[in-house]
């Protein structure tokens, strides 16, 4: 049978000629499906090669067991649909068939035309769905190619791309460090868009982002009344990231209990929601990041020890932006080609006395930090032209000020806290572990009328 390129075609496998002929009717009612039937597995196993959107198997065909036809059909076509169809009510064997990967189990009965039209129609508006998001994922692929979205050709970044080649053709885990701001999830981006699991699901944490007492709940999930507040169950971002990758930014800022309980995951290989009692397997590829030194973090005892090792994997070093070179220019010109394109203007240059000013500076926020003030001298410069007076460095102009003011040391203080604040993105926890004080120690400053006199 001819079939256009563009049409949905379903088999149908069934042996008793009435209820085969009955199929065949039913299905044929929309007339943007192209049906096939056969009577035995034989003849439809020869004709996979037609590659069929959708099968209906007739779950008793007297020459061999539903179930081993549906693997063999998997075998050929893993992602084609196949609905059972059975006149036996087994509800252990329609959930074994659901784990092969069968899209629906039907009983043959009074609502089996209405019921067969509607699940082809989910059935196929799933395989779209799943389609889609392939494509869009593809997309997703191309936005990240490192060669295009890393900037760069310093040796120390050159180092960089070999590594991330390296950990894109294995499943290794990877361990991204780096200051604030060096494109640590950038680089996660490219080697799991990179890898075998480019068409599975990123998930991305923030683990500095977590209270402490919603982290768990977070990664592994909760079943229903697990806790007060658990309405409903909740799928954790191991299960979302099942098949795919899991990006754990800012691991060093795990509490440490927690910590253990991830080392059981990651050594079980799967995870237990909160408050249940099944054990869910999990296949997915882990990659960290922190600006923190954890070999430091394990001898203070912060950090356990196996869990370190656990996550060492291929170690990705991000070298500051201070310590790149030309790239200093190359991203700049690059963010400023973005932001010509996004806000639909005409090219801006940049002058020889700006990039010299760009060069002379030490980025403490790196390349965040660059593309922040990219963008203001962008808006600032004029005739097309980004002069040196359009760079504004607010992080120089606050240490210039602390250092030619008089002024008492508790408002020293105040700029200090203020800095880091503004450096590591008003995270508390990571400042007084960077100024070694104490938390109450910022919130007290940050209540106080002298750190409000020092805001302005």
């Amino acid at each position: 049978m001819p079939y256009k390129s563009d049409s949905y075609k379903v088999f149908i496998v069934e042996d008793d000629k009435w209820y085969n002929n009955f199929l065949q009717y039913t299905v044929s009612l929309n007339p943007e499906y192209l049906v096939e039937s056969f009577f035995n597995s034989k003849d439809i196993l020869s004709n996979l090669h037609k590659k069929p959107d959708l099968i209906t198997v007739d779950y008793s065909l007297p020459d061999i067991k539903g179930d081993e036809l549906i693997r063999k059909i998997k075998d050929q076509l893993p992602d084609v649909q196949i609905i059972v169809i059975s006149g036996q009510e087994d509800v252990q064997t329609a959930v074994q068939l659901l784990k092969l990967g069968v899209f629906d189990y039907i009983l043959k009965d009074e609502d089996t035309k209405h019921r067969l039209l509607n699940t082809i129609q989910n059935a196929r508006s799933n395989a779209s769905l799943k389609e889609e998001i392939v494509s869009l994922r593809e997309e997703v692929a191309k936005k990240y190619d490192f060669s295009n979205t890393i900037i760069g050709n310093s040796d120390a970044i050159k180092k960089c791309f070999a590594l991330i080649e390296k950990a894109s053709a294995s499943k290794i885990v990877v361990s991204i460090t780096g200051e604030t701001g060096t494109g640590k999830e950038l680089v996660a981006k490219a080697i799991h868009y990179h890898s075998e699991r480019k068409k599975m699901p990123l998930v991305t944490v923030n683990v500095a982002a977590i209270p402490k007492d919603l982290i768990e709940s977070e990664l592994f999930g909760h079943e229903k009344g697990a806790f007060t507040g658990a309405d409903s169950r909740r799928i954790g971002k191991f299960e979302q990231a099942n098949k795919g990758t899991i990006f754990l930014d800012e691991i060093g800022e795990m509490d440490i209990t927690m910590q253990a309980k991830l080392l059981r995951v990651l050594q079980e290989k799967e995870v237990t929601r909160v408050g249940g009692n099944q054990s869910i397997p999990l296949d997915v590829r882990v990659i960290v990041a922190t600006h923190r030194n954890l070999a430091n973090e394990v001898k203070e005892g912060r950090f356990r020890e196996d869990l370190y090792y656990r996550l060492l994997g291929l170690q990705i070093a991000l070298p500051p932006l201070n310590e790149r070179g030309n790239d200093i220019i190359l991203l700049c010109k690059h963010f400023i080609d973005d932001y010509c394109k996004e806000n639909k203007i005409k090219k801006i240059t940049l002058s020889t006395e700006a990039q010299k000013k760009l060069f002379n500076y030490h980025f403490p926020g790196n390349i965040r930090e660059l593309k922040a003030i990219v963008e203001i001298a962008c808006v600032m410069c004029n005739d097309g032209v980004i002069q040196e007076t359009d760079l504004t460095f607010s992080s120089e102009k606050s240490i210039n000020n602390m250092l030619i003011q008089e002024m008492s040391l508790d408002d020293y203080n105040n700029l200090i806290i203020k800095n880091y604040l503004e450096k590591y993105d008003n995270n508390v926890i990571t400042v007084a572990k960077k100024l070694n004080i104490g938390k109450s120690t910022i919130y007290r400053m940050l209540k106080s009328e002298s750190f409000d006199k020092n805001k302005k």
